[in-house]
């Protein structure tokens, strides 16, 4: 049992690591709106963003996002809880 516990801590560290990483990306694309001026394609840099937090949210073509994460916490907790 506690191996699985370990492989189901380590999906959670792993799952929240690739969330983490989207938050960078998350951040560059706020930077843009909030630097916008009033000759400055918002609708675009918003678009941009929310693809940002989407990816963050859902995943990428690799990843889960915080999706994959709830999944792996939910496991973690299971196998925590014995």
């Amino acid at each position: 049992m506690a191996k699985s516990l370990e492989e189901a801590r380590k999906r959670l560290d792993d799952e929240f690591g690739q969330v983490r990483r989207h938050l960078k990306d998350i951040h560059q694309a706020l930077d843009k709106v909030e630097a916008a001026g009033p000759e400055d394609e918002l609708e675009e840099l918003l678009e941009k963003l929310e693809d940002e937090v989407k990816k963050a949210r859902t995943g990428g073509l690799l990843g889960h996002g915080a999706n994959g994460h709830t999944r792996a916490r939910k496991e973690y907790l299971e196998a925590k809880q014995g």
